[in-house]
């Protein structure tokens, strides 16, 4: 299976082509001030792309998607896009567990602090997870010093074929280590988050097969 890998589009998502295929993944932070017209135009462009499936996950931008009661999520969202918030799906045989937790920055969408608190999120991922989405990278690996430890503990644990993430721009890329391709497909360059309007795409999405 072909799968394209997006992340951290900050609402430039339309400046991104994509050729289509069988699976595309967006890692989080959707929109850049988290709003509800954010997120209405991002799915909306997402709706469009030519994929089998799509999947997306938020990540700490996306406030409105915190905030927003599940019942209105699944209204809001269309039938063939797949939300994952803390939750797993399977497709054409991958089992696929995504999440939008991050640890705590600025007390902005989906944060949990280190320790027992995430801890309990990453605990919800289950053995035999083919594919795991995370906004926030694991320690130490296409992190720019933001990964979380308890991350990579759980990483390890269970082994997924496939860790995409986005949360640190200016990361994109794949390092393969100890059979599990971790993926950073943030495509924003890595400037001052505060200064959001300097924000480039310089990240191409990637492209991966399993």
């Amino acid at each position: 299976m072909d799968i394209t890998f997006i992340s951290d589009t900050h609402g430039l998502h339309n400046r991104l082509n994509l050729n289509g295929g069988t699976l595309l993944i967006h890692s989080g932070d959707i929109t850049e001030y988290g709003t509800e017209e954010e997120v209405f135009e991002f799915l909306h462009w997402f709706s469009r792309q030519n994929f089998k499936h799509k999947i997306f996950i938020a990540g700490n931008h996306d406030l409105f998607l915190e905030e927003c009661i599940s019942a209105k999520r699944k209204r809001m969202i269309p039938s063939d896009i797949i939300y994952l918030q803390n939750n797993g799906i399977e497709i054409e045989g991958l089992k696929i567990w995504g999440s939008p937790v991050t640890p705590y920055f600025l007390g902005m969408a989906f944060n949990a602090r280190h320790g027992t608190e995430i801890r309990k999120v990453w605990d919800k991922i289950p053995a035999g997870t083919d594919i795991l989405i995370t906004h926030g990278p694991p320690k130490a690996i296409l992190d720019g010093g933001v990964g979380c430890e308890e991350l990579l503990q759980k990483v390890n644990k269970i082994k997924p074929a496939i860790h995409c993430f986005g949360h640190a721009h200016g990361q994109n890329g794949i390092e393969t280590i100890n059979g599990t391709a971790f993926i950073n497909a943030s495509v924003v360059n890595c400037l001052d988050p505060f200064k959001c309007a300097e924000y480039k795409v310089i990240g191409k999405p990637i492209i991966y097969k399993i």
